[in-house]
């Protein structure tokens, strides 16, 4: 390993990085249950926001409202806790993507819909390009969690020190 790589990753490793991963990821968890909770609340709502978008088949709509918010809480009680840390970070990160994708796509064919992101009124926020801007920083934290954070504040390390020291 060259003198650059071992420096750079002297850093990732450090304790004030690996503290803002911890930040940032239970940030990001604590967003995906909320939103995922809110959605769980009122699916039918839900299930409108994801018709809105125009991109799925209708007959994915309901599907699709029903299964995706349970999965953000599972990965955000992930991400929150620390457990499973890889699986949850990767998840957030896709769906990330997938979000992002499908709010450019809209903005770009000028659709004047409500995001359904943090809300399943009819009266939420429509998208703006600094809702864009806001998923894209997200998707970035989360690429960062999932490709740095060594779950050194977890409960799956803290659980892992507990099982490895034997009275």
């Amino acid at each position: 390993m060259n003198e650059q790589m071992h420096v750079k990753n002297g850093v990732i490793d450090g304790k004030p990085v690996q503290i803002i991963l911890s930040v940032a990821r239970v940030v990001l968890g604590a967003l995906f249950f909320y939103a995922g909770a809110i959605k769980i609340m009122d699916p039918a709502a839900f299930a409108l926001a994801v018709y809105n978008y125009h991109i799925l088949p209708a007959c994915l709509v309901n599907m699709t409202a029903i299964i995706l918010p349970w999965v953000e809480v599972g990965a955000g009680i992930c991400l929150v806790l620390g457990l499973w840390i890889p699986g949850g970070a990767l998840i957030v990160s896709m769906l990330l993507l997938v979000f992002t994708l499908a709010l450019g796509f809209n903005l770009s064919r000028g659709l004047d819909i409500a995001c359904g992101c943090f809300s399943t009124l009819a009266t939420a926020e429509k998208i703006t390009w600094w809702y864009l801007l806001r998923d894209s920083s997200l998707m970035a934290a989360s690429f960062m969690v999932l490709c740095a954070d060594q779950g050194r504040y977890s409960l799956e390390r803290a659980l892992r020190g507990r099982l490895v020291r034997k009275p």
